[in-house]
């Protein structure tokens, strides 16, 4: 059963035990009004409130939310709580999130575990708290911690929460202590006075939202309902936060990010069964990139050989591996004297191959020239045992071609990490011809260790990702030769949700590194392609290549970028050089193009079988290419047109520039097979 009742001592025990979160299902739901049928008909002084396992309850089944409301609803139960004849109190043995957390906001006593975590994270499914988390939690910590909690959808540990006043004790054992505790006349929580209004936090927390989750309709209304439960009586306060609720779960956003947050949970799945577990490694480059993957090795208990090619460049891969602690520092993240440890006790650094120790697995993090990456396999296959893992972290080389002459090529494989590798959780996983299934496991049982998010990928150039960015990139040339500027591009592109426009992008990233990528793919004499010369032009005419020179398609100075007149200059000269006849592009016109030719690569990867399912390609982009979130990548966006509209823009665009442009077969099947990229 999911839930259970056992009643001794006039105190009567309900525990929720819905594996594996103990989420509240439709089930759980039926279960909890029974078990509270049967504490109210028997002699009971008490009743406590816990979950099963390490959980307490970690919120709504978000599967149920694409379907109509399920009698009994939650708030029906959570109100039953609050008015229960005897008090109710919450034993809070785990994570109490969402419609956990509304449940226990509903007893008269909350008493959490030491390594409980409490919040309303609701936000970052597209929605707002529907069981009285907006209306309840203000009265018991005031305006300004609640706006926090609820607008950000911070989650925080039970020491925390005590502070806030979300909970009333700490205890290692909270059902014990629950048992014991001393039953005084205390208020509902619903009973508690409104809190005071506060205005600057009101201002504060929509700053904030405009920061954290641009774009976002959720985060904008959770704050305007809390800010009701100053003003509002209870009642009236719920039944409106109950209707917004309503609203936003079937809203395209909430459909986003409930897809993105169900194809996050299929991946990390990957990393849980099979593979050998890492203990040591050797990481070939000290670079920025080197550097930081070696430091998130150590990070989770990992002996790390850092490996340069002389002794002044192991002197800057110690400094860079020195740096990320010293951040780590800074940020509070560790003490000086704890750093300073780890550092020494997980890393070695060597000039050479020569006496590496015998590690489980070999990342090279060079940079893109497929001759230095085939010398650096050819010096560490001998170096390192047979069974040691192979890995490149290549952003677009053949894979295959990287692992030609290893003894083993069983063992090989790519690792594309996404910078900083410490920070950024997205990892490709890059199956090369003959990498084994044992090799596949162990890199996923890697990732899932560093806590990343694996996407499984196979070989082409730019493999998933760094692909579709190419395409994109492409595109939006066009649509400079044809007549908009590349600030017109950026403005358009950040208006549809992404955090930087192309061209801003390649200007914090360099010029120099898409121009290298042109000049491999031979872009400037491929045979049926549209070349656009522009790029190149900015690069090999002015030198500029972003802001590390101060300029690029923008002018930087102090900080600020601004139009540059001579790249528009550039731009307009290539125009009249191809006799286009300049023209106008609204924001609308400049999106549909770019993001519809994302989704037309997209199908070709999927047709080509470089990922395995659709929403592998939505991961990559959401995580490593700040595709906004809140449209669920560019696959489910897709959906969300239409794939039937997908299919006459591509054809529209095909016809006027058939060297860019075709509609892919899948594409064609699934408008008419009728089927939903999610499915793909």
């Amino acid at each position: 059963m999911s839930v259970s009742v056992r009643i001794d001592d006039r105190i009567a025990l309900i525990t929720i035990d819905n594996p594996p979160v103990n989420v509240t299902s439709h089930a759980v739901r039926e279960g909890l009004m029974a078990a509270l049928d049967e504490a109210g008909a028997a002699d009971v002084g008490r009743v406590i409130l816990t979950g099963a396992g390490k959980t307490f309850v970690a919120g709504a089944d978000a599967r149920e939310f694409s379907a109509p409301p399920r009698e009994p609803h939650l708030p029906d139960i959570v109100a039953r709580i609050e008015r229960f004849p005897v008090p109710v109190i919450a034993a809070i043995n785990g994570a109490a999130l969402g419609g956990g957390l509304e449940l226990a906001l509903a007893c008269r006593w909350r008493i959490a575990a030491p390594a409980a975590t409490l919040g309303l994270p609701e936000v970052t499914l597209g929605v707002v708290p529907g069981a009285g988390g907006t209306q309840r939690l203000p009265r018991l910590t005031g305006l300004p911690a609640a706006l926090s909690l609820i607008s950000e959808g911070r989650i925080v540990a039970a020491a925390e929460a005590l502070r806030l006043g979300v909970i009333d004790a700490v205890d290692a054992d909270p059902v014990a202590a629950a048992r014991a505790l001393a039953l005084t006349d205390r208020p509902a929580t619903g009973d508690l006075p409104a809190p005071a209004a506060a205005d600057a936090a009101i201002e504060a927390a929509h700053r904030q939202a405009a920061k954290r989750m641009p774009g976002q309709t959720a985060p904008l209304e959770a704050i305007e309902l809390v800010a009701a439960a100053a003003r509002l009586p209870l009642a009236e306060g719920l039944a409106l936060e109950r209707q917004t609720f309503l609203n936003l779960k079937t809203s395209d956003q909430a459909a986003a990010l409930r897809h993105v947050f169900f194809a996050e949970r299929a991946a990390a799945g990957r990393g849980r069964e099979g593979g050998a577990d890492i203990r040591s490694a050797v990481v070939v480059g000290g670079g920025t990139m080197g550097s930081s993957i070696a430091y998130a090795l150590a990070g989770i208990g990992i002996d790390v050989a850092l490996v340069e090619t002389d002794a002044a460049a192991v002197e800057r891969a110690r400094a860079n591996v020195t740096k990320l602690y010293d951040d780590a520092v800074r940020r509070g993240k560790s003490t000086p004297e704890a750093a300073a440890a780890d550092r020494e006790a997980r890393f070695t650094f060597h000039a050479g191959y020569d006496a590496l120790p015998a590690a489980d697995i070999a990342i090279e993090a060079a940079f893109e020239d497929l001759d230095v990456k085939r010398r650096i396999f050819s010096a560490l296959d001998p170096a390192l045992p047979e069974t040691a893992v192979l890995a490149t972290n290549t952003s677009y080389l053949d894979v295959n071609r990287i692992a030609e002459g290893i003894r083993n090529p069983g063992r090989f494989l790519g690792l594309h990490f996404f910078s900083p590798a410490h920070v950024m959780k997205l990892l490709e996983v890059v199956k090369a011809r003959e990498t084994a299934p044992e090799t596949l496991a162990t890199a996923l049982r890697l990732a899932a260790r560093l806590k990343k998010i694996p996407v499984l990928a196979g070989v082409c150039d730019g493999f998933i990702g760094n692909r579709i960015l190419t395409r994109y990139r492409q595109t939006t040339d066009i649509l400079l030769i044809e007549g908009a500027t590349p600030w017109q591009i950026d403005a358009a592109m950040r208006g549809f949700g992404m955090a930087m426009g192309p061209y801003e992008v390649q200007d914090l990233s360099g010029l120099d590194i898409a121009y290298a990528n042109r000049k491999r793919l031979g872009w400037k004499t491929k045979k049926d392609f549209r070349y656009i010369p522009i790029a190149d032009r900015v690069v090999e005419e002015t030198g500029r290549l972003g802001r590390k020179t101060g300029a690029g398609w923008y002018d930087h100075a102090e900080g600020q970028a601004s139009p540059s007149a001579l790249v528009g200059r550039i731009v307009e000269e290539e125009s009249a050089r191809a006799g286009i006849a300049r023209r106008s592009f609204t924001d609308e016109e400049i999106v549909d193009r770019a993001v519809t030719a994302m989704i037309e690569e997209g199908f070709r990867i999927l047709e080509e079988g470089i990922a395995e399912k659709a929403s592998d390609i939505d991961l990559v982009l959401v995580h490593g290419y700040a595709f906004p979130r809140w449209r669920g990548g560019p696959m489910h966006h897709a959906g969300r047109i239409g794939l039937a509209e997908i299919e006459r823009r591509l054809a529209a665009f095909a016809a006027a520039d058939p060297l860019s442009w075709s509609v892919p077969s899948l594409l064609r099947r699934a408008v008419e097979e009728g089927r939903d990229p999610d499915g793909l």
